[in-house]
């Protein structure tokens, strides 16, 4: 599957607001799927996301675990989904202690790191939220829109969390 496929597929879904069907096709595709611009592993990981929006939790965490099992290239740590989606199935101890290990695993790429802090932001853990925003700035997310993100996230969390403005908040655009 080329990327301009992925994107048609996309674009199609969020015309017709139906996650359900798209997040079906793509993990059907991914089922005979061998090569191509995009991963295997990250289609299931958008399929999880598709999941996710079409209110299937468990069907999301079996497309995460797949894309985890996978192994192929992903632009976010699959086991950052399947943390965010143990938080909503009310399974906080087990989505914890996944983050743990991916803290434990390095590297982690810039874009787990905003991952993992928007989750825990979402969950109320403002202090390790804050901790993955920071991690992911000063791991080398030296540009563009996810070092931006990143830096709009943490600066949030500070506010919320009554610090005052540092060094890394001034480098805000």
């Amino acid at each position: 599957m080329t990327r301009e496929q992925l994107d048609r597929l996309l674009e199609q879904a969020l015309l017709n607001d139906d996650h359900g069907a798209l997040a079906d096709r793509l993990d059907t595709l991914t089922r005979g799927y061998t090569s191509g611009d995009v991963s295997r592993a990250a289609i299931l990981v958008l399929a999880a996301e598709e999941w996710r929006q079409a209110g299937q939790p468990a069907r999301a965490l079996d497309c995460y675990q797949r894309a985890l099992d996978d192994g192929g290239e992903v632009p976010v740590d699959p086991r950052a989904g399947i943390a965010d989606t143990l938080f909503e199935l009310d399974r906080p101890d087990e989505a914890r202690d996944l983050i743990t290990s991916i803290k434990s695993d390095p590297p982690v790429s810039p874009s787990t790191a905003l991952h993992v802090a928007e989750t825990l932001l979402a969950y109320g853990d403002l202090p390790a939220a804050h901790d993955w925003a920071t991690e992911g700035i000063l791991s080398g997310a030296e540009t563009g829109n996810t070092r931006e993100a990143l830096l709009r996230t943490r600066y949030r969390i500070r506010v919320d969390l009554g610090l005052p403005e540092d060094d890394l908040d001034a480098l805000l655009a």
